[in-house]
């Protein structure tokens, strides 16, 4: 997330960042010395962080209600969604005049609220102020803390042990300041280039093919990935052998982007740390200032200390895949969940520690190995990230956040019965705990429990509020469930608060399909269904064409029903419901041979198409 060019050169919000140094050093709170091999002084300001997919996370209060954060250094200043402000009953006012903010899928134009105690460390900071606008963050996030907090500090990055630390140091300029480095060590040291009140990020410059890029470390991008304009002046063409789909990315902006999986011959810094043989994920848009995201995988598999201080970064590797790979989908946020493609661990640095050795120090009590195992999490480590949540919770045995962070792990590695035994314990502990009841509502309902599933999802829906971001994943289980008045009723909620978000093409094609499925408000579910088509890139999504072409079989316009799916088969042959659909919309027109053909071809690939069809009183 950047400032666009277009911003006033005088805009300046207050810094609360300036005043949370101040008061942090002058309490003593959290402050520590750490040693260096110069002579120099330095004191650190520790914030523990959670991993949440890929990114970190950290607990704030706004006006002393909790509010979770992604830590994100490439977020110009620190920001939250529309639907946030509303929920926490922030008043929002004029930005000053000419300002936008530009990044992974577009420009948004934001609105300013004050907070009037924030509390980051347990440090109480009085109004404070945030942007806010433009699409929600994802890992139960409400937004981000920017550039506008990290610039002012020198920051040492260890996601690997859930921890970020803030800097201050005096007379440190040539002092070498990655502390825990052991002489003779490998390190790599980069050049970045001066923060300014317009370009806060930090930026530097890597090698993609031997050919020069300009990168941005950003922690608040769950993956790393190049632009594909970069990518083809590095010689990586998408149409070319091993060029694999990776579903689509999205961000601050309205919009989502095509990216792919292309193999590259070489990634590296100028300082020797490189990769070869590997592959990069390469999107479809348009980064503005800087070629390359280095994202929040980069980060968990290196120590990172950007010294602001003396322009340079230094990093040392430790351990995991390089970049994550994964497929993601749009509903995900780009916050990819699934399991890693293994053809990623080919993504090794040259100079690699081992990845066996055991941790120097280990964690102190339950938070710290807590943040260890999410991190570890993170890296698709799941044995030890069990091993150690495992830990925490015999720490801790009544606080539900670590039952609840070791059954997600248990889901993600596959082991659904253990993880449902932790989300039971969470709720025992904790019976309002949403995201727990959230994640038993999926187990349930992808197990066929549709009862209990249903009823954990209308749990959450009376103690939710109503603007919450959670209400988008209610609606598409309910959907999933095949509830469809009540998918509605939450999409309806969701798309009133959330006018900005990426995932307003999925919310909209969603509720068009069920208004179709329930045979209501046709007119109203077209409108929807065309608002997602033409919001949607040509080609992105055949499944908004689906249910828009579902709509108008419903409708009795057949020839406009078989357009839609023709363009929706074109993108995916396999669509079973389309070649069902177009086969009932050709029947009706007489075209009987057309018609059977379709059916046929869909019901080897959906044997039960006909009877969803039947079940919805759509028959030939």
């Amino acid at each position: 997330m950047k400032c666009t060019r277009r911003m006033a050169a005088q805009f300046s919000l207050p810094r609360p960042a300036r005043r949370v140094g101040a008061i942090a050093l002058a309490l003593g709170i959290s402050v520590l010395p750490v040693p260096s091999y110069a002579i120099c002084k330095r004191e650190a300001l520790d914030l523990p962080v959670t991993i949440a997919g890929t990114r970190p996370t950290i607990t704030a209060k706004i006006n002393g209600m909790d509010a979770r954060f992604i830590i994100d250094s490439g977020a110009f200043f620190s920001m939250i969604s529309a639907a946030a402000a509303e929920e926490f009953k922030l008043r929002t006012s004029e930005a000053p005049h000419g300002l936008r903010v530009s990044g992974i899928g577009g420009v948004t134009v934001p609105t300013v609220a004050t907070v009037r105690t924030f509390t980051l460390a347990n440090v109480a900071v009085p109004n404070v102020e945030f942007l806010v606008g433009g699409s929600a963050v994802g890992s139960g996030s409400i937004g981000v803390i920017g550039q506008n907090l990290l610039e002012t500090w020198d920051v040492e990055y260890n996601l690997a042990a859930g921890m970020i630390r803030l800097m201050r140091d005096e007379d440190c300029r040539k002092a070498m300041l990655a502390y825990w480095v052991k002489p003779n060590d490998p390190v790599s040291l980069i050049d970045i280039a001066r923060t300014t009140p317009l370009r806060r990020q930090t930026t530097g410059s890597a090698y993609v093919n031997g050919v020069k890029i300009r990168v941005v470390f950003d922690t608040g991008a769950a993956v790393s990935m190049i632009s594909k304009r970069a990518a083809e002046h590095a010689g990586i063409k998408l149409d070319g052998a091993g060029v694999t789909d990776a579903g689509p990315v999205s961000g601050i902006g309205r919009s989502v982007a095509k990216s792919y999986i292309a193999p590259v011959d070489s990634f590296k810094f100028a300082d020797g740390e490189e990769i070869k043989h590997t592959r990069l994920r390469v999107a479809d848009l348009d980064l503005e200032l800087t070629d390359m995201l280095i994202g929040a995988d980069f980060f968990l598999s290196h120590r990172i200390f950007v010294a602001n201080s003396q322009n340079k970064l230094y990093f040392t590797y430790n351990g995991g895949p390089v970049f994550n790979l994964t497929k993601v989908s749009v509903a995900q946020n780009a916050d990819p969940q699934n399991a890693v493609d293994p053809a990623s661990s080919a993504s090794v640095p040259v100079k690699q520690p081992s990845d066996d050795k055991p941790a120097a120090n280990e964690p102190a009590d339950a938070a710290a190995w807590a943040r260890r195992g999410t991190a570890f999490a993170a890296r698709r480590d799941f044995d030890r990230a069990i091993a150690d949540l495992t830990r925490a919770c015999e720490l801790e045995p009544t606080n539900p956040e670590y039952f609840f962070e070791r059954g997600q792990i248990y889901r993600q590695k596959g082991d659904e019965h253990s993880g449902l035994a932790d989300l039971n314990r969470v709720l025992e502990l904790k019976p309002d705990h949403i995201p727990a009841l959230m994640s038993r509502a999926e187990v349930r309902i992808n197990s066929k429990n549709i009862a209990d599933g249903r009823a954990d999802l209308d749990v959450v829906d009376t103690v939710a509020a109503k603007q919450s971001e959670v209400r988008f994943a209610m609606a598409m289980l309910y959907e999933r469930a095949n509830l469809m008045p009540s998918a509605l009723a939450q999409l309806d909620l969701w798309i009133a608060s959330h006018a900005d978000d990426s995932r307003m093409p999925t919310a909209l094609s969603t509720r068009c399909t069920a208004r179709a499925v329930l045979g209501r408000d046709l007119a109203l579910a077209l409108k929807d269904c065309n608002r997602a088509v033409s919001a949607s890139p040509k080609g992105s999504n055949p499944r908004f064409l689906d249910s828009r072409a579902f709509v108008r079989l419903r409708l009795g316009d057949y020839d406009k029903a078989i357009e839609d799916y023709d363009a929706a088969l074109k993108m995916n042959p396999q669509l079973s419901a389309s070649l069902y659909g177009r086969g009932i919309a050709e029947v009706r027109k007489k075209n009987i041979a057309d018609g059977e053909a379709d059916m046929a071809k869909a019901q080897k690939i959906e044997p039960k198409i006909a009877e969803q069809f039947t079940a919805l009183g759509i028959v030939p």
